[in-house]
């Protein structure tokens, strides 16, 4: 932590060990259960992947024909058969290669589930952190606060002060008192969000080990040409153009037919046959085969073909769709960014240093009885207010950097 910051941390944090944004982070990705959902989302387009490429099973099975009792036929024909179909045109690599890109969407989607917690987990962070520091700004505010009515009192005394500063110096105490206890309450309501973001119930508000005042340094079309090239809601819709294609290109293949092979051995007791000697002989084993094809007449997949070319074309246009909405998220997230960037560097390098200066002389000139303390105490409110204004740019600032750095993943 730098001196500027450290001054603002609250004493009682210092007893724990401080709490660092990488351990939070790798808390998240192990427990958080939107992370673990996304992952079987994977395996489960995996298996379907297999499935998708398996070769249909072969039927095995017994078949009888003219089964009948009588001096001839004497129980018909008995027998087995083995049937396949085989899959023509390469529909089986089509649909599989289809799968495989659904897999490979399903990866896509893990990774956004990922960017996700760690941006949210991130965000939370840089939001307590600045929690952590503001609320050692108003412990210093409620210090003041007290002094100056103790002050106030003091004066009323000596009859430089009436009953109505008293009042006034009691509410402002009152007030500061307000200010600290709702930022406490901030804090805590951040550490509970965290501790649900990590998955961690027995997570307590602690300490927090971070630089919030060194922003990192963004530049627009470096973080443009990286988010279309690494954000998961970009490759997923890329993948899914993949996808989109192969499936018409599979229900092109439809009408091609497949062929229909069914063979066998029977035995035919039928007393068909004419023997040596002239009497009657059963037939004995023959074989048998059936090779049929579907013809596409009525039915070439027209509906389907057209459904899956409109469908491709809805998926290239996602992917221009996807790039345009986040081309406009980072224009505002951006400007959002130097705003508050702009704000804190003139805070840190103008207006602290200057109000710092003023609350400097005017506290010597009221020690050589030159200046009246209402001028002391309201050039070290508004020093304490500048730095209050500081700390909250710092946040919002690094809360945008998150969301560009995690490739506008939204939390």
């Amino acid at each position: 932590m730098k001196p500027a910051l450290s001054l603002f941390l609250c004493s009682g944090l210092a007893a724990q060990a401080p709490v660092t944004l990488a351990s939070l982070e790798s808390l998240a990705l192990k427990n958080n259960p939107s992370v673990a959902q996304a992952e079987a989302a994977v395996r489960v387009a995996e298996g379907r992947a297999r499935q998708a490429g398996l070769y249909p099973n072969p039927v095995m099975g017994a078949n009888g024909d003219e089964i009948a009792g009588g001096p001839i036929i004497r129980g018909g024909e008995i027998g087995g058969f083995f049937e396949q179909r085989i899959v023509t045109g390469g529909k089986l690599r089509l649909s599989r290669q289809a799968a495989e890109r659904e897999t490979a969407e399903a990866v896509q989607h893990a990774a956004r589930e990922k960017l996700r917690v760690t941006n949210t987990v991130r965000m939370l962070f840089y939001q307590a952190l600045g929690e952590q520091n503001l609320i050692g700004i108003r412990t210093q505010a409620l210090d003041l606060a007290n002094e100056a009515a103790w002050i106030t009192a003091q004066l009323a005394n000596t009859g430089q002060a009436d009953r109505t500063d008293q009042l006034g110096a009691g509410i402002d105490v009152q007030r500061a008192e307000i200010a600290l206890i709702q930022m406490r309450n901030a804090r805590e309501r951040t550490w509970r969000q965290l501790a649900a973001a990590v998955n961690a119930p027995s997570l307590n508000p602690g300490p927090l080990e971070g630089d919030l005042e060194t922003l990192p340094v963004l530049n627009i079309d470096q973080a443009l040409e990286k988010i279309y090239a690494e954000n998961p809601d970009v490759r997923a819709a890329e993948v899914n153009t993949t996808r989109a294609d192969l499936l018409l290109r599979r229900a092109q293949r439809e009408p091609l037919p497949d062929i229909q092979v069914r063979g066998g051995v029977r035995y035919n007791r039928e007393l068909l046959e004419i023997g040596p000697l002239g009497g009657r002989r059963p037939v004995g084993r023959e074989g048998f085969f059936d090779i049929g094809v579907e013809i596409p007449v009525f039915n070439r997949n027209q509906g389907n073909i057209a459904a899956a070319r409109a469908e491709a074309e809805r998926a290239r246009l996602s992917v221009v769709r996807t790039r345009l909405s986040l081309r406009a998220r980072l224009a505002e997230v951006h400007r959002e960014y130097l705003d508050a960037s702009a704000a804190t560097a003139r805070y840190k390098e103008k207006m602290i240093p200057l109000a710092t200066q003023s609350v400097d002389l005017l506290t010597k000139n009221y020690q050589q009885m030159a200046a009246a303390y209402p001028q002391v105490l309201v050039a070290r409110r508004n020093l304490l207010q500048l730095r209050e204004e500081y700390v909250m740019a710092l946040v919002q600032a690094w809360q945008r950097a998150v969301e560009v750095q995690g490739l506008l993943v939204i939390p």
